[in-house]
């Protein structure tokens, strides 16, 4: 049984969320396989790229109903905190639904976007996966679309306007921004994520 499972969903970034979680010493597994990533103890669901083609890409690997299904603790980073919701209006697209919300276009109020770059948090939980984290803590983020904020979110940003940064839901859970590409703070938040018991 492994450990930890990153899902391949097919997208760019599953190497370095890899490195990431191996510098902490898990040696995590990329799989599509639905039998590995049930018995996983946990789960990372990573994603870059449009909502449409990483719902297909899932739908293709048959692993939509393996997601919805999972009990032990899951973690989707950048787009794959988006699949976590009900809808993107990126595509108009269904996604896994663990987590209501919806994914809206980020309200930017005029500055530049993809929002790319170093970020802070507010309105930060107490939940376990943000343990040690503050509102002077720098997070990198890039992206067009966000989570509107809801009684799911676990952490906020502002960029032009406020989108959630961090949700949560049972065993589920989400960032926005890229812990892999975080430094120190986007381990302690990988960290978090392994230390997390439900």
């Amino acid at each position: 049984m492994a450990e930890l499972v990153i899902v391949d969903t097919g997208c760019a970034n599953i190497s370095s969320v890899y490195f990431a979680v191996k510098r902490l010493g898990v040696e995590p597994v990329i799989s599509a396989d639905a039998k590995l990533i049930k018995q996983a103890e946990r789960v990372i669901l990573p994603g870059v790229g449009t909502a449409k083609a990483a719902m297909h890409n899932l739908a293709e690997r048959d692993l939509i109903s393996t997601l919805q299904g999972l009990q032990q603790p899951v973690l989707g980073i950048c787009l794959g905190m988006q699949l976590l919701t009900a809808h993107s209006m990126e595509g108009d697209v269904a996604c896994l639904g663990l987590i209501p919300g919806e994914v809206a276009p980020l309200n930017a109020a005029g500055l530049r976007l993809p929002h790319m770059g170093w970020n802070t948090l507010h309105s930060i939980s107490q939940h376990p996966l943000l343990k040690g984290f503050t509102a002077q803590d720098y997070l990198y983020f890039v992206h067009s679309f966000a989570v509107v904020p809801s009684q799911y979110s676990l952490a906020q940003c502002h960029y032009g306007s406020d989108f959630a940064a961090v949700i949560g839901k049972d065993n589920v859970a989400g960032a926005q921004f890229h812990p892999e590409r975080s430094g120190k703070v986007g381990a302690r938040l990988l960290q978090n994520f392994l230390e997390w018991q439900l």
